[in-house]
């Protein structure tokens, strides 16, 4: 399961990296922009969703527990 909430926030690292690309290069240079950081940011936000659902689902499941912070301490 670590590995899994590890690949997705590399991936919305990723998405993120490549919209700030986009936003950097789109419309230099009498370019017309290419709507590749719209792109990267609705995958951004569709992993992040994925993520969300998938603890929601293992903690449902199981899988994971809430810890909490101890009270009085």
């Amino acid at each position: 399961m670590k590995y899994v909430i590890g690949l997705a926030f590399v991936g919305i690292l990723g998405s993120l990296g490549f919209a700030l690309f986009f936003l950097l290069k789109d419309g230099r240079d009498g370019r017309a922009k290419s709507g590749g950081m719209a792109r990267a940011l609705t995958v951004r936000i569709g992993l992040s969703v994925l993520l969300f659902l998938c603890v929601l689902i293992a903690w449902k499941l199981g899988y994971i527990q809430p810890g909490g912070l101890p009270v009085g301490k």
